[in-house]
């Protein structure tokens, strides 16, 4: 499967568009989390359990996303983008998306 956040894939062209697919997580925050990042923001540097944690969801996104277009037939999902939105107080969804094609090799 290709993924590309272009709408063209170098070398082949879109035979056929199966349709916007995507794939989405909601997480929420850890209290415990929260409080050593309160401290963090005291002291500066990185937050890595909340790196860890989007690392994770952006991940498990793209993989819906891709199980998604598989179903479908695609070979590659072009145009891929990610979105996040806020559910409730202390929890996000991560949100993947793009367009599910069938490509063609060229010449």
């Amino acid at each position: 499967m290709i993924i590309a956040t272009t709408n063209e894939v170098p070398g082949y062209k879109v035979k056929e568009t199966l349709g916007i697919v995507k794939g989405n997580t909601v997480r929420a925050r850890h209290m415990g989390r929260d409080i050593l990042a309160g401290f963090r923001n005291i002291v500066g540097g990185e937050i890595t359990d909340y790196t860890k944690l989007l690392a994770e969801s952006r991940e498990q996104s793209l993989d819906r996303m891709i199980e998604r277009a598989s179903e479908l037939g695609a070979d590659a999902v072009i145009g891929i983008r990610f979105m996040t939105s806020s559910v409730m107080q202390g929890a996000a969804e991560l949100l993947a998306y793009g367009t599910a094609v069938r490509l063609e090799k060229i010449g």
